[in-house]
């Protein structure tokens, strides 16, 4: 039986249902179950994601049956329409689509008014007697054809029409008459044969094969593949293709389109909102050429008329689609619709982009409104939004210049250095510069920069712009629309009431009100509250992993604690060693010549540590904490230039030479590879002892003193032989105890090891029998197993992943076929010896979705990650079981 790879919807029937996303991609599918429903959607038909598949693999050559399928159904779509394709006298129009199964907006190629020549013309000057609004799709179409299937650049055609307006002296291409449309179609049409060396194609049939292939092709475009990075979508889940019966939004003055959400998509506010244009087709709403207008009253400032005053019976039954959209979809939906003559008709709905904070209170609400239970409520904030809502706002006693007010398309605070193009934002943040871009209006061509940039300023364009759209997808902060700035490509700079702003200026963008100011304004730690915490609440209730937080500080400590760490997964000690106050002790200790004197240095730092985690106890108030001793090679904590070894030289009454023989001395060539970690601890056991000593000390005072309950959990860092383990425990264990007779109190402790070696993984069920928990360290974990550098990768780390050699960065991302399987048999061999020994993992990968979702799934205790993250740990950790349920 012949592979079905054509769906037809039409006439309140469809072949095809909502949850076939996969096969016909989500606009497809959608459109699918909106004419099944009952809503009037103009018919057509999807080609399936397998077409694109097959036309992949076989170097861009169609599956044979598909011309066949697409010829019975585009006779299907003629029947129902009452019109020919190709036909001169009643002729069918078709609009050519892409539809991937995740939501891509603007990243793929559209073809409108397709079937348009010389003779098909004449037909719709016919059939609606307008003479203008023919011409008007005709000059459409040359353009939106020749840009997006014969790829010649959409500038050139633009320029004419530029030219034409001001030839004519008007501002807005609806003011060109029918005339002035006319003569453009012959001034493109000579110009797109200059161009491209032939005549424009007219023959209907070579244009719908023309533009099928050029959408298909778009799924390879740079712009999708940047998107489809960003956003982790599989290159081999292809996109779909609609084939849908065009109808008018630009017959005149009872014709429109719009772009709307069911919901504010930047607050989450329950309130319709959206955009639309009178006499207009689509692209002019998204594209940001034309301003338009507010839906309804309540989104708009007054100063132009909504649709809601203009077109209220259209209105009204766009407020009950939206409605039974919503409710059948339970979810936020982002619609376009089509009004022709007074006519409505829905062109698409899907899942609505939207900020973090808006996902959160949508998905409150609705758990409130008993649409979702609170277990979908969870599944439907991605943890990486959170993201967007740990982060700083701007201060409101902070001073400000206001230079500019556009429209707050999506929020936040940012600030940075002026660029005008997405390749210079690129660049930027290749060498840590922060940026903003600022664009006359973003095209999806710009995608690259806006996700580099800080955030976007855009010139024109409104909230349901590329920008902004893009940009809340993103959780970038964007205002678009800002009339009030005029920007100049030539000059590099643009200019906001009299003030001049030149590439590399500093200016602030605050998202959530529109505001652009000169300089850098100050910001303010978020406040987690209200709907936030309602949705936490709910992620605590199902989650079952642990979530701790690396923090060597109080004020670290206190952070992550108020984000709902449990306990400290890694303090790193050697961050204490470099404060300005002890790293001469330190430095002194280094240089001892002889036991006694590195143990006189010792005795002067160990008061300072024992401070330190008086402190992080305090701020943990009994949650565990587990603490690092020393890591990191001496040679790291001594001057390195000859100005440094100098002064501490003289500090230190010896000579420069000495010093800098000593410093040559420690010197490694591959110093994470070196003597660090136990490895220290085994050659200078001093050290380790001053550290157990003040962990020891501080946790004893805390329970005499203030009644604390405290188990401290010692680490022994990169183990990779039980018996250094055993010589380092035995010592650790000495000490310890030596400290809780001392205090004449009961303090409990563990003694553990970080597995961080591929060897400690493989032989963990030995070292499992001196070690009371494992805390993977996964960041030397994945550079030790590779046989990467971290600081040295990120020269062709990016290559690798461009290519999908790798299909993330490792140090991102887990890498579960190989890194993921050797935490995975150290946590199985270390309980198969100790059967209640406790497992987290404190590398970077700790806050990262897709590897919280793994530790989950190998059954750790814990995962310790910064405490920005923790929220998303938490929230990663929830979605591990629900997605398990499901």
């Amino acid at each position: 039986m012949a592979t079905k790879y054509v769906y037809f919807f039409g006439d309140g029937k469809a072949e095809g249902k909502g949850d076939m996303k996969n096969l016909l991609g989500g606009k497809g599918a959608n459109l699918a179950e909106m004419t099944s429903i009952g809503l009037p959607v103009p018919a057509g038909f999807t080609l399936t994601t397998d077409v694109c598949t097959e036309f992949y693999k076989n170097d861009r050559q169609y599956p044979a049956e598909l011309k066949g399928q697409v010829d019975e159904k585009l006779r299907q779509v003629e029947k129902l329409m009452g019109k020919k394709f190709g036909d001169s006298k009643n002729p069918l129009l078709v609009s050519v689509r892409s539809g991937a199964r995740a939501s891509m907006p603007g990243m793929m190629d559209t073809v409108l008014n397709l079937g348009l020549n010389d003779q098909t013309v004449q037909g719709i000057i016919e059939q609606s007697g307008d003479l203008r609004f023919a011409y008007d799709s005709y000059r459409r179409f040359i353009q939106m054809y020749s840009n997006v299937v014969l790829e010649m650049d959409g500038d050139i055609l633009e320029h004419i029409l530029e030219q034409m307006k001001e030839s004519r002296g008007v501002e807005e291409d609806t003011k060109l008459t029918a005339e002035d449309l006319k003569e453009l179609v012959t001034l493109f049409k000579t110009k797109v044969k200059e161009e491209i060396g032939r005549e424009f194609p007219d023959d209907p049939q070579e244009q719908l094969w023309g533009a099928i292939g050029a959408v298909f092709g778009s799924w390879m475009n740079p712009r999708a593949i940047t998107y489809r990075k960003l956003n982790g979508i599989p290159a081999e889940w292809g996109t779909a293709v609609n084939v849908q019966s065009m109808v008018y939004g630009n017959m005149g003055d009872d014709c429109a389109t719009g772009v709307a959400f069911t919901r504010n998509p930047s607050t989450g506010e329950n309130v319709f909102f959206g955009e639309f244009l009178i006499n207009a087709q689509g692209e002019d709403v998204v594209a940001g050429i034309r301003t338009p207008q507010p839906i309804n009253k309540a989104g708009g400032d007054g100063t132009l008329p909504s649709m809601e005053e203009v077109m209220p019976e259209c209105y009204g039954q766009l407020m009950k689609i939206q409605q039974i959209l919503e409710k059948h979809y339970r979810d936020m939906q982002d619609i376009e619709f089509t009004i022709e003559k007074d006519k409505l008709y829905m062109l698409q709905t899907r899942g609505g982009k939207r900020t973090a904070k808006a996902a959160v209170k949508i998905a409150v609400d609705m758990v409130k409104e008993g649409l979702i239970s609170e277990k979908e409520g969870v599944l439907r904030v991605e943890p990486e939004q959170l993201d967007q809502l740990l982060h700083p706002s701007l201060d409101p006693k902070a001073a400000k210049d206001v230079i500019a007010k556009g429209l707050p398309a999506s929020p936040g605070a940012a600030s940075g250095e002026v660029v005008f193009s997405a390749d210079e934002a690129e660049e930027a943040a290749k060498i840590g510069l922060k940026v903003i871009l600022v664009r006359v209006e973003t095209s999806p061509e710009d995608i690259h920069g806006m996700h580099a940039a800080q955030g976007i300023l855009t010139a024109r364009g409104g909230m349901t712009s590329h920008a902004a759209v893009v940009a809340r997808g993103m959780g970038k902060c964007c205002v678009a629309g800002c009339g009030d700035i005029k920007v100049d490509y030539k000059t590099q700079q643009f200019t906001a009431k009299g003030n001049v702003i030149k590439k590399g200026d500093v200016i602030t963008l605050d998202g959530s009100t529109g505001e652009v100011m000169k300089g850098e304004v100050p910001t303010v730690q978020p406040e987690l509250t209200g709907e936030f915490g309602i949705l936490m609440g709910w992620v605590d209730k199902y989650r079952r992993l642990r979530v701790r937080t690396n923090a060597d500080t109080p004020h670290d400590a206190k952070v992550a604690r108020d984000f709902g760490a449990e306990g400290i997964g890694l303090c790193r000690t050697e961050h204490m060693f470099f404060e300005a106050d002890r790293i001469m002790a330190v430095r002194e200790m280094i240089l001892a010549e002889d036991l006694e004197g590195r143990k006189r240095a010792l005795s002067k730092i160990l008061p300072m540590q024992k401070g330190d985690f008086l402190g992080l106890f305090r701020e943990m108030k009994g949650l565990p904490v587990t603490i690092r001793l020393l890591d990191p090679p001496l040679h790291e904590f001594l001057p390195q230039s000859d100005e440094d070894i100098e002064e501490l030289a003289g500090v230190m009454n010896v000579t420069a030479a000495t010093l800098k023989h000593k410093v040559e001395f420690l010197h490694e060539f591959n110093p994470m590879l070196g003597h660090r970690g136990c490895r220290l601890g085994v050659t200078f056991p001093e050290i380790y002892d001053m550290q157990v000593q003040a962990i020891m000390e501080a946790a004893c005072e805390l329970v005499k003193d203030e009644g604390y309950q405290i188990v401290p959990e010692i680490m022994i860092p990169l183990v990779s032989e039980v018996r250094e383990l055993a010589i380092l425990r035995a010592n650790a264990v000495r000490i310890a105890d030596e400290v809780v007779g001392r205090y004449g109190v009961e303090v409990e402790y563990l003694i553990g090891t970080m597995i961080e070696l591929p060897r400690a993984a493989l032989t963990a069920d030995a070292i499992a029998e001196e070690a009371e928990f494992f805390s993977f360290g996964t960041n030397d974990l994945t550079q030790t197993t590779y046989g990467l550098s971290r600081d040295d990768a990120g020269k062709f780390l990016p290559f690798y992943v461009e290519r999908e050699i790798f299909p993330n960065d490792p140090f991102v991302a887990i890498d579960q076929a190989g890194v993921g399987q050797l935490v995975k048999v150290g946590c199985d061999k270390g309980r198969a010896t100790r059967p209640n020994i406790k497992l987290g993992i404190c590398g970077e990968h700790g806050g990262e979705p897709s590897s919280v979702i793994f530790c989950h799934q190998i059954g750790l205790d814990y995962v310790s990650c910064s405490p920005f993250r923790v929220p998303i740990a938490r929230l990663a950790a929830a979605h591990a079981v629900l997605l398990e349920e499901q």
